[in-house]
C-alpha cells in the first residue's frame, strides 16, 4: 500500500472511537459509537486533515511554494488548508464565496489568523475563479499547487482509504463490529475514500452518507464525483469489483433547505449530542448528518440490535458564526 505511506504528517492519529452510552439509552435496541475526527488536531481538527496530509505531500514533492483552494467563508476545508500550509511553510490563498464581512467570525477568523490570503469571490464559492488567480500568482514567479474544492480529488481521497485501515484495527482491538456508518457527505472524497478502503481492507458494513449540499459541483452530482474518484483508484489499487452509479449510497432526505441553512433539525441535533455526551458538532455538516441519523433511529428504520457508528468529521468553529440560529 505504498501510496498510503506518502503523506506529510499533520494530524494526531488514530482518532478516538468510543461508545455514546447516554445516547444509546435514549434509543433502546441500538448501540451507538462515535469516531472522533473532530480530534485530528490541526487548527481544531476535522476530516480535511486526513486529505491534506496527502495533498500537501504532493505539493512539496512538486516543489510548490503556494497553495490555492476555495470554499464558503465558513469552510472547514479552507481553515484546515490554511493551517496545513502554516505547518509546511507554504503560502496559502483562499477564494471564499460572498463579500468581505465587516467582522470576521468562526472559520473565517481562524483562516485569517492562520496567515492565509483571503479573496472574496461573490457567488463563486466552489473554486470557479481559481484559474485566474493561479495565472496571476505564476506571473509573480510562484510555484502553485491547486487543492480542489473540499480537497476532493484522488490524492485527497487517500486520507479516508487509510482511515478505514485505522478504523478496522480499532474495531478489532475492541472486539466489536459495526453494522451502519453515518457521516456527512458533501464534496465526495471522504465517501470515495471510505468506499475504496472498505474494498481494499475487506471491511464490511452499510454506509449511510447524509448529503449536505444539494448544489452541483462544476455541473455534476456528488454521486458522479464519488464514482469517478473510485474509478481513478482502480489505476493504483486492485479492487474486488467494478462500481457503477447505482453502487454509490447517498441519503438526500435532509438536504432540501440548502447548504448552510440551519433548520430546527440541525439545531436539535447539535444540542442533543452536546447535552447528552458533551460533544460538539457543527450546524452545517455534522449537525445535518447527525439529525439524519437521529431521525432514522426515531423511526426505527434500522434493524433492532444494530451497532451504529457516527463518524464525526469536525467543524466546531462554525458554531460561533451560526450562534443566533443555534440560540
Amino acid at each position: 500500500m505504498k501510496p498510503l505511506e506518502k503523506r506529510f504528517d499533520l494530524g494526531f492519529f488514530p482518532t478516538p472511537i468510543h461508545p455514546l452510552k447516554n445516547l444509546s439509552e435514549r434509543y433502546p435496541g441500538y448501540e451507538i459509537f462515535i469516531k472522533r475526527d473532530d480530534q485530528t488536531g490541526l487548527a481544531s481538527g476535522g476530516n480535511k486533515t486526513r486529505k491534506l496530509e496527502y495533498l500537501i505531500y504532493e505539493a512539496l514533492q512538486n516543489n510548490c511554494d503556494t497553495v490555492i483552494t476555495a470554499g464558503a467563508q465558513q469552510s472547514n476545508h479552507c481553515r484546515q488548508t490554511a493551517a496545513a500550509c502554516s505547518v509546511a511553510g507554504i503560502e496559502c490563498h483562499l477564494l471564499l464565496g460572498g463579500e468581505e464581512p465587516e467582522d470576521y467570525n468562526g472559520n473565517l477568523l481562524l483562516s485569517h489568523l492562520l496567515g492565509a490570503s483571503l479573496h472574496f469571490t461573490g457567488e463563486h464559492r466552489k473554486g470557479e475563479d481559481i484559474p485566474v488567480l493561479k495565472q496571476e500568482l505564476e506571473k509573480e514567479g510562484k510555484r502553485v499547487y491547486v487543492v480542489p474544492y473540499g480537497g476532493s480529488n484522488f490524492i485527497g481521497a487517500l486520507g479516508y482509504v487509510n482511515a478505514i485501515r485505522e478504523l478496522k484495527q480499532q474495531l478489532e482491538n475492541l472486539k466489536t463490529e459495526i453494522d451502519y456508518i453515518f457521516f456527512a457527505s458533501s464534496s465526495g472524497a471522504t465517501q470515495a475514500g471510505i468506499m475504496v478502503g472498505m474494498d481494499l481492507f475487506g471491511f464490511h458494513t452499510k454506509l449511510i452518507p447524509v448529503n449536505i449540499d444539494k448544489a452541483e459541483i462544476e455541473g455534476t452530482t456528488v454521486e458522479r464525483i464519488i464514482l469517478d474518484l473510485i474509478k481513478q483508484s482502480e489505476k493504483v489499487f486492485t479492487l474486488s469489483r467494478k462500481y457503477t452509479l447505482k453502487d454509490i449510497p447517498l441519503n438526500r432526505n435532509y438536504d432540501a433547505p440548502g447548504y448552510g441553512v440551519i433548520t430546527k433539525g440541525e439545531k436539535n441535533a447539535v444540542k442533543t449530542l452536546a447535552s447528552a455526551e458533551g460533544i460538539l458538532l457543527d450546524p452545517v455538516y455534522t449537525g445535518r448528518a447527525f439529525f439524519g441519523m437521529l431521525d432514522i433511529l426515531e423511526k426505527r428504520k434500522l434493524e433492532y440490535g444494530s451497532k451504529i457508528l457516527f463518524w464525526h468529521t469536525g467543524g466546531l468553529p462554525a458554531n460561533f458564526y451560526y450562534r443566533k440560529e443555534l440560540k
